[in-house]
């Protein structure tokens, strides 16, 4: 495959900065990317980790994160953390649905009852075998992130029913299960990065989008699509990758410090994310947006044909129904 010369330069200096933080001695500096702001919850949980890493290792390990898009978008750290160029990369589990395919489970619309209940099956064996399946894929799951639920919103009109966004041009993540589900709905899937989304939905050439309330505020969707309903349709998790090139070089000691670090930094993150949340929903209520109650059971209705496609092995069969049956 050959890389555009934008990507290449952008994996040339990731793996110059990941060799250079070995040079010196036995100190080491992993160098993590990430899509969102530096005030975002992600980046903070990241860099929070970092601090626990410096103190169990008396300083020898230390993080350093990329923000804001600056080595590219998650496809493009993806690539680069399975090519050993970066240590890490926060991204959501929509970007290694075509990667590692058990990540596709936790994004299936309507699975997860509620945040606790995600949380309880993202923390218990469910959860570690997921991040696991992937190292076969050259990633060490290292951690979920939450993500909250994905709504809808729209330039034009509020979606209240199924059949509102019939034949809508609707963004969706780079991710297949996304698209079906857009389909599933009678509208037209458009994927693209995020950084793309505001103009696209500015210049009308999508009719809508759909994320959490901290990317619709981060992202100033809500400029430009005033409308967003609470369908709550998908509760895609963020996920926390490792490179196995690099991680298999590590020491054990070091390999059990980092995932150590790497849980601890879960609830930090998921208490960011909460008061994220809240305050990214007054920001843009404040900032006209308008906040929409639809018929969910209308949207739950249509979404057998995801399930049919894409749980297919009796390993992902599996796996949903022990999520299903998480009390």
């Amino acid at each position: 495959m050959q890389l555009a010369p934008s990507r290449f330069g952008q994996i040339v200096t990731a793996a110059m900065f990941a060799f250079a933080g070995m040079s010196i001695a036995q100190a080491l500096e992993l160098r993590s990317a990430d899509i969102h702001p530096s005030d975002y919850p992600t980046v903070k949980a990241v860099e929070y980790m970092g601090d626990l890493i410096k103190k169990k290792s008396d300083g020898r390990i230390t993080v350093k994160v990329f923000s804001g898009s600056k080595l590219g978008s998650e496809d493009d750290s993806i690539e680069q953390v399975k090519l050993g160029a970066l240590a890490m990369a926060r991204v959501s589990s929509a970007a290694m649905h075509n990667i590692c395919e058990t990540t596709r489970v936790p994004s299936l619309p309507f699975l997860f009852r509620s945040v606790e209940h995600q949380h309880k099956v993202l923390d218990s064996d469910i959860g570690s075998q997921i991040l696991k399946s992937c190292e076969d894929a050259g990633f060490v799951g290292l951690a979920w992130y939450d993500s909250g639920a994905r709504s809808m919103y729209t330039r034009n009109k509020p979606v209240k029913t199924v059949a509102d966004v019939k034949g809508m041009k609707i963004r969706v993540q780079q991710s297949d299960l996304s698209v079906a589900m857009v389909e599933a709905l009678g509208a037209n899937a458009t994927p693209m990065p995020m950084g793309e989304v505001y103009t696209a939905l500015k210049t009308g050439l999508v009719d809508a989008a759909e994320n959490n309330f901290p990317s619709y505020d981060s992202g100033h969707h809500f400029e430009v699509a005033k409308y967003f309903s609470l369908t709550e349709h998908t509760m895609t998790p963020e996920i926390l990758v490792y490179s196995k090139r690099q991680w298999d070089k590590l020491p054990a000691a070091d390999q059990q410090l980092i995932r150590q670090a790497a849980q601890e930094s879960v609830p930090y993150m998921r208490k960011l994310w909460a008061e994220r949340e809240e305050k990214s929903r007054a920001v843009v209520e404040k900032g006209g947006a308008q906040i929409v109650e639809p018929d969910k059971a209308s949207f739950q209705a249509v979404m057998k044909p995801v399930y049919d496609r894409f749980i297919t092995t009796p390993q992902m069969k599996d796996l949903v129904a022990r999520i299903q049956a998480v009390k």
